[in-house]
């Protein structure tokens, strides 16, 4: 989730027991940017960038669930991020 010259990322977490949409765990610029990214591919967290959607995450305060306008555009990412870790799981 990186743009020209300057890092941003966001973390987001799903849990269904836990609320009804994915949440903000963790953003930041910089060097927090890098080591949010860096933390995820540790643990083994696939990455998606996209600078588009990471600028509309950061605007929503920590611990806050996505607004639903952005449901659509998270489920795809979700999605896409599950169907990658399966095929790791496989290998």
């Amino acid at each position: 989730m990186e743009r020209q010259g300057l890092e941003k990322a966001v973390a987001i977490i799903y849990d269904a027991e836990k609320g009804s949409a994915p949440r903000i765990v963790a953003s930041g610029k910089g060097e927090i940017a890098r080591k949010i990214i860096e933390t995820a591919r540790e643990a083994g967290v696939y990455v998606q960038e996209d600078p588009d959607l990471v600028e509309l995450l950061a605007k929503i305060p920590l611990g806050q669930e996505i607004p639903a306008e952005l449901y659509r555009t998270v489920a795809e990412v979700l999605a896409f991020v599950y169907k990658v870790n399966e095929q790791f799981k496989q290998k």
